[in-house]
């Protein structure tokens, strides 16, 4: 069951199948329940277990099969490799200029603004 955390419900339900599928308790190339069984085990509708679904395909720890069910994976995603910190410090540096080009609009914006109404604030 989904607790009211204020945290999406869908995600929730990722969170339970993703650690059951890292933890190896659904094996790669096992069946998910069905969505009626899930919709039951977490007390959900169709849609948001549905919209569960997607998100574990999207991170490719699942796959669908046209008319036999969803299914866990052979291959599970493979994470990321960190970034060095050359590359890292180059973003960081990109987001600096972005957020100071921002500023400098933001001021930019702020004069035009008490230029054509004189007065406000």
């Amino acid at each position: 069951m989904v607790e009211k955390s204020g945290r999406p419900a869908y995600l929730q339900i990722v969170d339970e199948l993703s650690k059951q599928i890292r933890a190896g308790s659904l094996a790669p190339g096992t069946a998910l329940p069905s969505i009626a069984q899930l919709c039951q085990r977490f007390d959900v509708s169709a849609s948001v277990v549905k919209a569960a679904i997607s998100v574990l395909r999207t991170q490719g720890l699942v796959v669908g099969q046209q008319g036999k069910g969803v299914f866990v994976s052979e291959t599970p995603a493979v994470p990321a490799e960190p970034q060095s910190s050359g590359e890292a410090d180059e973003i960081l540096e990109q987001l600096a200029q972005m957020r100071q080009g921002l500023k400098d609009l933001g001021d930019r914006l702020a004069a035009l603004e008490s230029a054509v109404f004189p007065g406000r604030k």
